[in-house]
């Protein structure tokens, strides 16, 4: 068992930056692909992000340039830094984990955290 908790999450406004960490306990997340979803009101959850255990990076098309995900294994964290934040960055932001699959799909993710909540002004 993998347990996540976020943090990082908070109000912002646009154009600006924030940096959610997803912090791993359980388990050594080394092992594991790490990824980033979100979830606007009335939305699906969505594909943000991933980072695969080798290190092969992986971005939605809106996210590219402006989010960056990275991991720090000996400290069991995944990142999201998201800069030149907008108004429809706005969701809930969950980290997940995977041990195989496509990285960007919702099933492929065996563990996830609670969310963090990002709210971006105009």
């Amino acid at each position: 068992q993998v347990q996540l908790v976020e943090s990082g999450g908070g109000l912002v406004q646009a154009g600006g930056s924030l940096r959610l960490s997803c912090a791993a306990s359980g388990r050594t997340f080394s092992g594991y692909g790490g990824g980033w979803f979100r979830q606007a009101p009335g939305k699906e959850r969505g594909f943000v992000a991933a980072i695969s255990w080798s290190g092969n990076i992986y971005y939605a098309d809106s996210m590219k340039g402006r989010f960056t995900i990275s991991r720090d294994d000996a400290k069991n964290k995944v990142y999201l830094q998201m800069n030149r934040l907008k108004p429809e960055d706005t969701a809930v932001y969950y980290c997940a984990a995977r041990i195989d699959g496509i990285y960007y799909s919702f099933d492929s993710y065996q563990y996830w955290g609670q969310g963090t909540q990002v709210t971006v002004s105009s």
